[in-house]
């Protein structure tokens, strides 16, 4: 996440990390909310979708998502989620990320996060909450991201063209007639995206259609059907681009099942 930071000052009395641990077998969608701490969200099993007025992040297992205090954000599940969440007071650390992130869990940082969870409350008062706190934050200082969000842009036609792709990550019109679609013209939209996304609308459709993939790999669909959901006519060029994009073959990824805790 960034470089190693201390814990600030010393832990004062009360809870610093509260836990929240829930199994939902089914999918299920948690409305638009917010919460006073710093939010961090681990997946060990299942793919949780987080989504904001500035764009979407999906959580496979074993990923996190991390989430700033005061952010208004939903959460979709998909397949059996177990998910387990930490709540941070915004005090405890400087350097805290002030954007969603998706990251990595490291084996330590999992079974650290399982332990707080198994405890309930961490208060900063007792020695032994004290030294597990000062782990985690120091764990969560040295997080690798990893590149599964997909940012909105702002303009009023960019964001049109983004939900037409996002209502469809498999449709294979033209990029050019999207752009007439969202009324304005081909070079504008890719002037736009560019400098509100960091990607061309090119790029952006190609990440919508990893991340719908992920989704929909999590929930227990075939390799085949994600396939032709995401647009490719057959499995080799899916294949090829989904191992690109994440490092793994999808029928390695689905088959990944992790323990339900």
């Amino acid at each position: 996440m960034s470089k190693t930071r201390q814990v600030r000052g010393t832990l004062r009395r009360g809870f610093h990390v509260r836990t929240f641990s829930t199994d939902l077998p089914v999918p299920r969608v948690i409305p638009r909310h917010t919460h006073e701490q710093h939010q961090l969200v681990y997946a060990s099993t299942g793919v949780i979708t987080v989504r904001t007025d500035r764009g979407m992040w999906v959580v496979p297992s074993h990923r996190a998502v991390w989430m700033p205090a005061g952010m208004e954000h939903e959460i979709e599940t998909s397949g059996f989620v177990a998910m387990r969440t930490l709540y941070l007071d915004a005090e405890l650390s400087d350097g805290f990320p002030s954007q969603c992130i998706v990251v990595s869990v490291s084996p330590l940082l999992r079974e650290l996060i399982l332990q707080a969870c198994r405890i309930g409350v961490l208060n900063g008062a007792n020695a032994e909450h004290a030294r597990l706190i000062a782990v985690l934050i120091d764990q969560m200082h040295v997080l690798p991201t990893v590149a599964f969000q997909l940012p909105l842009p702002l303009d009023p036609r960019a964001q049109r063209a983004a939900r037409t792709i996002l209502s469809a990550p498999g449709d294979e019109s033209s990029i050019d007639e999207i752009c007439r679609q969202a009324g304005a013209s081909r070079r504008t939209l890719e002037r736009l995206f560019f400098s509100e996304t960091g990607m061309t609308t090119g790029m952006w459709r190609q990440q919508a259609r990893v991340l719908r993939a992920l989704q929909l790999l999590g929930a227990g669909h075939s390799v085949t059907s994600v396939a032709l959901d995401v647009g490719y006519s057959g499995t080799s060029a899916f294949v090829a681009m989904f191992k690109k994009a994440i490092g793994t073959t999808p029928g390695a990824y689905a088959r990944r099942k992790a323990s339900r805790v």
